[in-house]
């Protein structure tokens, strides 16, 4: 059955319209951004065979250019149009953190940092520089690899602080495993940075190691 033949309440667009997105499911979501469907399958049977395949919407999102064009009814075309999409939301959470923007909800820095961080097959170690009134300067990306002591050098991270003229900082970096539990190494690299950031009258406000599902906050746990 078309879904122009379902009840106005159960199509995914009026759905959406009528009570918001956020009440709609993966694969309606993801249905309105399709279209259409193929022969034999409406947009949302589609959509739900998509995420079976793939296992969820998040994987869907993160399918290479070849994995997501080999599914039923994809294409080069469709992947431009969902790569654009999902680079608008990593803008749009970007522009929460503007330079001048005052720092003072932590979930919206989780938030940001885990689009920012969080599907990386690598590890990202960065900073996001603030101001004395703790206003944002820059989020910069400062080194790639493996985050260990030898590669997070306290010189470069406080050369980069005084660059920005900051006055306080927040560390954050991932691991590609998905356990975002940090381990002694990474409280071994805060407590450095903490001690070479204040020689120069820079503080460490928190450091967030970020995971699959969760975002551990340095802070939180009274580390820093």
């Amino acid at each position: 059955m078309a879904i122009t033949a379902w009840p106005v309440a159960e199509r995914p667009r009026e759905k959406l319209l009528a009570r918001g997105p956020e009440a709609l499911s993966d694969a309606e979501l993801l249905a309105i951004f399709l279209r259409t469907g193929v022969p034999g399958m409406t947009a949302v049977d589609l959509a739900r065979d998509l995420l079976a395949q793939f296992g969820s919407l998040r994987a869907l999102l993160n399918a290479s250019k070849e994995d997501f064009c080999a599914g039923r009814g994809m294409g080069e075309a469709k992947y431009v149009q969902l790569q654009a999409v999902v680079e608008m939301a990593r803008r749009h959470l970007h522009e929460e953190l503007e330079r001048g923007e005052v720092l003072s909800d932590p979930g919206r820095v989780r938030r940001f940092l885990t689009a920012r961080l969080r599907d990386l097959p690598h590890e990202i170690f960065a900073c996001i520089f603030l101001d004395n009134r703790h206003r944002v300067i820059r989020f910069e990306e400062l080194f790639r690899g493996t985050i260990d002591g030898a590669a997070v050098p306290p010189r470069e991270v406080v050369k980069a602080a005084l660059a920005h003229n900051a006055a306080a900082v927040i560390l954050a970096h991932n691991h590609p495993s998905g356990v975002a539990e940090p381990s002694r190494s990474d409280r071994n690299i805060t407590d450095r940075l903490r001690d070479a950031l204040g020689l120069v009258d820079i503080r460490v406000l928190d450091h967030f190691v970020v995971g699959d599902g969760e975002v551990v906050s340095f802070a939180e746990r009274g580390w820093v």
